[in-house]
């Protein structure tokens, strides 16, 4: 996907001994957007958006150390080495002992104090050689402003985290000028050390420039305008994010010192083999207990007690990205976990009072957002009328924010139906699930809404079940409700073998169990999303049973 972008300047921050500034230079080609504030809780601050800052530089993809260099140069000394080495006479031998000794004395005390430094070149360096400079724009975090609140979202560089910082206007004072809007921004490395400069006995002042949209045209020789080829990843990982958030979860608080314990468990030690993984272990009214395997040291944190009605097991890979969360402990007030099944995404909301991180993970480091878990598909999947949807999206664009109790009571329209029309905009990029306040929330992340061809089908699973369904090859069996809660079971005939399928959706309309006899989900099971014979079944159950047609109204 192609996008334009033109910003007025660069972000620019300074600082002396009175004051530091930030001065975010906003993307001008979309709708106006600025906000003006100093801050009025430093420390905060400080540390949370630092926070987002270690998200939007992980990358804990396997990277093999890379010798082509030392091959290289070796192969272009060889002949010399050679040379040398016939000219040395018996009697410097000792000599030569004796300096290499000092030598590598003098090494080791050399790596041991140079050992960070280069540890950080090297990093750096192998971020530029493998990362060219539009895929670290297409990382900037995405500044969105509310009239409640100021959030910014990012995603890591292997895109299996995500980040949110979200700021209540009351963590500002001296509001100034102010337009409600998301917009891209221009944002620089050089900025998370500007960050560290935040001191209490400062006055930090944070600004969406909104000079840039008071030019009248672009041939101020100011405006820098760039042209990126955005991959469909990272459109695609924004889209899974609000998605995922909506999923049914095991919500409970975690202590922010029980949240230490777990990194200075993890901290202390280093897995050979595996299950690499962190077990939850939940019961109604009782502490929450966390076992760290493959080693099986369990932690019962008295402090957090799980206060949910059904016990569960619940494991989460990819640990060491919570490792994030460790500079943000110290002054949180809470950790909010919300854990959907194993396998699936983790959300992890830092509460510091006025601000809010969340840390959203997906079920593996190498399993991102994007490409491996299609978490859209399990969110309520009736079909809604273009007039429903377009008044649904009116009446949240009023008030930027709203649940969507509060949209069907305003535009008559029945609840889940707005949650469908609001899952088909979160999709298409111009709504978002805010997990904090559990609300949905205007935020267009694209100046262009997105093409609906290029969203017709989310993945190939989906595009399969569009086929299954033309082809009348999908049979309802048995129906079994309970309280809203219904459990379907049905054949699908697909390349001459029928699958039996089995689907369990809740009273919100939600796929919260499912099985298949397919080789898909055999294989993996619900981490990479349902496969296209759930898809298929949950579709003409909707359809057939329910009486929900194709259009949105009832049958």
């Amino acid at each position: 996907m192609n996008f334009a972008y033109r910003f007025l300047g660069s972000t620019s921050a300074s600082s002396d001994a009175a004051s530091s500034s930030f001065a975010f230079a906003p993307d001008t080609l979309r709708q106006p957007t600025f906000f003006t504030g100093k801050v009025a809780r430093h420390i905060a601050f400080r540390e949370a958006i630092s926070a987002l800052h270690h998200v939007v530089v992980s990358d804990l993809r396997f990277k093999p150390r890379d010798r082509t260099a030392y091959f290289e140069w070796l192969k272009q000394n060889e002949a010399s080495f050679l040379a040398e080495a016939t000219k040395q006479s018996a009697a410097l031998k000792p000599r030569i002992a004796e300096l290499q000794d000092r030598i590598r004395g003098l090494d080791r005390e050399r790596d041991r104090l140079m050992k960070p430094f280069w540890a950080a070149r090297q990093a750096y360096f192998n971020y530029l050689y493998k990362q060219n400079r539009d895929a670290w724009i297409v990382l900037d975090p995405v500044i969105t402003v509310h009239p409640d609140e100021i959030f910014f979202e990012c995603f890591s560089l292997d895109e299996s985290s995500y980040g949110r910082l979200s700021c209540d206007h009351d963590v500002f004072e001296g509001l100034g000028e102010m337009a409600f809007g998301t917009t891209n921004i221009d944002y620089s490395h050089a900025l998370y050390d500007e960050f560290q400069k935040i001191r209490s006995y400062r006055d930090t002042t944070l600004t969406i420039d909104p000079s840039g949209f008071e030019v009248q045209t672009g041939d101020d020789l100011d405006f820098r305008e760039e042209k990126i080829d955005l991959p469909d990843s990272w459109v695609r990982g924004f889209l899974q994010v609000s998605s995922a958030m909506t999923l049914p979860a095991h919500v409970f608080d975690l202590h922010p010192l029980d949240m230490a314990n777990i990194l200075t468990r993890l901290a202390q030690k280093k897995e050979k083999a595996g299950p690499r993984s962190l077990r939850f272990v939940l019961k109604p009214d009782a502490p929450v207990e966390v076992v760290i395997e493959p080693w099986h040291d369990r932690l019962t944190f008295r402090r957090s007690i799980y206060r949910g009605k059904d016990p569960a097991e619940i494991r989460i890979w990819g640990r060491r990205r919570l490792a994030i969360l460790g500079r943000a402990l110290p002054l949180a007030r809470s950790v909010r976990v919300h854990l959907t099944q194993s396998g699936l995404p983790s959300f992890f909301v830092v509460d510091f009072g006025g601000l809010r991180f969340t840390l959203g993970l997906s079920g593996w480091t190498a399993n991102d957002w994007s490409s491996a878990g299609q978490f859209d598909l399990l969110a309520p999947r009736h079909k809604v009328d273009t007039d429903t949807a377009q008044r649904v999206f009116a009446a949240l664009g009023k008030s930027h924010a709203a649940t969507a109790a509060e949209l069907a009571q305003w535009t008559g329209v029945d609840q889940a139906l707005v949650h469908a029309a609001l899952t088909a905009y979160t999709q298409a990029g111009r709504v978002m699930f805010d997990l904090d306040k559990s609300l949905y929330r205007l935020r267009e992340l694209t100046r262009e809404p997105l093409s609906p061809a290029q969203l017709r089908f989310a993945s190939p699973q989906e595009e399969k079940a569009d086929r299954l369904i033309n082809a009348n090859l999908v049979t309802i069996g048995n129906i079994d409700r309970n309280q809203g809660v219904r459990a379907i079971n049905g054949r699908v005939l697909d390349n001459a073998r029928t699958e039996q399928v089995n689907l369990v959706i809740d009273d919100d309309d939600r796929l919260v169990e499912a099985r298949c006899s397919c080789h898909f989900y055999g294989h993996n099971k619900m981490a990479r999303g349902p496969c296209e014979h759930m898809l298929a079944l949950r579709r003409i159950f909707h359809a057939q049973v329910e009486g929900v047609a194709q259009d949105g109204h009832a049958t």
